[in-house]
């Protein structure tokens, strides 16, 4: 079965092809338009993956040397994501699967990340997954294909998203995530001591706002911002500290959550996904945490953890064998919740 993958709910147009769940390509096209905002801008972006998508699905099947007459199904990202980004992968699949008279599947975009490890990994069931982006930070509990719990989620800012605002505060500029975790390498992670929530009830849910706001606040008490709390200015060692005190306030609330999802439900496996699961010190705590509870974690390779075609493509493969097709009817979601 061959598949065509396409993503497009935020700032990322991809599009890849995957035969029998092994992918033949996974074209990525990132808009760089953004950064001088300090986030995406939903119009720009939209327009972006108009102009783009026909080059990257062009792109796609050639280089999986595979023509568009032999696709079996065609799989794109229903939500979640910006509304008006969402409806340019969307249609243009939906409009494709009907012109080839092939099956469709509108994806859930967590549901790509929560099965991006299977592209290069086999995690065994059941399993648990800890997925960090942009938008969304949350557990799963994987039973068996297709047949998940979630058990906690962020409720307010996700832990990318408080990385991306903590990184413009700090004049680091957009995307943050990648910039604070090359400065934190070189820092003391112990030189401020930024909240950690916890909330209360022992929750598997998520808060980042708290830390987000704290760090504001240090600036702000050490002179570091203008009268308009902007224009940092702060001493390159100083900054690197404030990088890895925050990186690790974050880190120790994602895993302490997620190791005790994990002994609570009897797991074996754990994965991580999303783009903050590229982030060095979540992978080496999550993997020191792991092997002391003989764990095995797994995590995808960083082409897999940005938004990307290949994992919606593995998403709707998955859904197609077990004989589950979307009409060509469903609307894009921009808050679609994982079920």
């Amino acid at each position: 079965m061959t598949i065509l993958g396409i993503e497009t709910s935020c700032d990322e147009t991809s599009a890849a092809v995957l035969a029998d769940g092994v992918v033949k390509s996974n074209i990525i096209s990132s808009q760089l338009v953004h950064a001088k905002y300090g986030g995406v801008v939903p119009e720009l972006a939209s327009r972006a993956h108009l102009r783009l998508i026909i080059q990257i699905v062009d792109e796609a099947l050639t280089k999986a040397e595979v023509k568009k007459e032999n696709l079996d199904g065609i799989a794109a990202t229903q939500g979640p994501g910006l509304v008006g980004a969402l409806l340019v992968g969307l249609s243009f699949g939906k409009a494709m699967s009907f012109a080839l008279q092939i099956p469709f599947v509108g994806v859930n975009h967590m549901e790509g990340h929560l099965y991006s490890n299977f592209l290069e990994n086999d995690p065994s069931y059941p399993f648990l997954s800890l997925i960090v982006s942009g938008g969304h930070t949350m557990i799963v509990h994987v039973e068996e294909p297709l047949k998940h719990r979630l058990l906690g989620q962020t409720r307010d800012d996700a832990a990318g998203e408080a990385f991306d605002k903590v990184a413009k505060m700090l004049g680091l500029g957009y995307p943050g995530g990648a910039i604070i975790d090359e400065l934190a390498a070189e820092g003391n992670s112990r030189a401020i001591s930024f909240p950690r929530s916890f909330l209360e009830g022992g929750t598997y849910d998520f808060s980042f706002s708290g830390i987000k706001t704290s760090v504001l606040y240090y600036l702000r008490n050490n002179g570091m911002l203008d009268a308009e709390m902007k224009n940092p200015s702060i001493e390159k060692d100083h900054l690197k500290d404030i990088c890895a005190s925050f990186q690790a306030a974050v880190v120790d609330v994602l895993v302490s959550k997620t190791m005790a999802a994990a002994v609570e439900y009897k797991v074996k496996n754990i994965s991580l996904a999303g783009g903050v699961s590229a982030n060095s010190l979540l992978r080496t705590r999550m993997k020191e945490e792991a092997e002391k509870r003989h764990l095995k974690l797994l995590y995808p390779r960083i082409e897999y953890c940005m938004d990307n075609g290949a994992m919606i493509a593995y998403a709707g493969w998955m859904r197609l064998q077990h004989g589950l097709t979307s009409t060509l009817e469903i609307p894009a979601v921009a808050n679609l919740e994982l079920v």
